[in-house]
């Protein structure tokens, strides 16, 4: 007997399927036959629900990041404890999700470049707003100063990603440590703040390290 499945559910059924798939076997290697074979179902009913094995990874990725990033604006929403640290808490929890799902060893390759700017994309999309938002705390409590708040955090977030996330530059550990204290040294004056006062930006890299 054919059992019927509410359209989310089957979703999340072939998603799960490919997610296993796709790091044992790789993206490329996997075929829409492997996926139908694993969660026994016809072509038409994975069509039903994705146009191609890319659109299955698109939602996959989706839903990784959708996970990520509900972390982290909880992390950003907390008004119970000191701004400083709901900028801390929300770039670990950034970090703490992309580190800890099965999927990021696979999207990381070079090989799925493509799939690799989708999470680009994403990233500069949806994280320089809810940092921007906790600057814009900041700055009602007379912590910063800057009248461009999310373009500050969209430029931070692309030197964080793509310098030290990513891997794009093999850097050694005193490379990056320098990188770094450059990052919170020039961080500092585009939030016209004191040379210092952004220094738990390396306890955020501390933290970062022993994840």
């Amino acid at each position: 007997m054919r059992i019927v499945k509410e359209a989310t559910e089957r979703k999340n059924e072939i998603l799960d399927a490919a997610a296993v798939l796709f790091m044992k076997k790789g993206f490329d290697n996997t075929s829409t036959n492997d996926i139908l074979d694993a969660v026994g179902i016809a072509r038409g009913t994975l069509y039903h629900h994705f146009k191609s094995k890319e659109e299955v990874m698109d939602a996959l990725i989706d839903r990784q990041m959708e996970k990520i990033l509900s972390a982290a604006r909880q992390a950003a929403a907390d008004l119970s404890v000191p701004v400083e640290e709901r900028i801390i808490r929300t770039i670990t929890a950034l970090h703490i999700g992309e580190e800890g799902s099965p999927m990021t060893e696979h999207l990381h390759k070079p090989q799925n470049a493509l799939m690799q700017q989708k999470i680009n994309q994403i990233t500069m999309r949806q994280v320089p707003p809810i940092l921007a938002g906790i600057l814009e705390d900041g700055i009602r409590e007379g912590l910063f100063e800057t009248p461009y708040p999310l373009v500050c955090m969209e430029l931070a977030v692309i030197y964080l990603k793509m310098v030290l996330d990513d891997g794009v530059f093999e850097l050694t550990e005193p490379e990056s440590a320098a990188r770094i204290e450059a990052f919170t040294f020039h961080l500092e004056r585009m939030l016209g703040v004191k040379q210092g006062q952004l220094n738990f930006f390396t306890k955020l890299f501390e933290r970062k390290e022993e994840l």
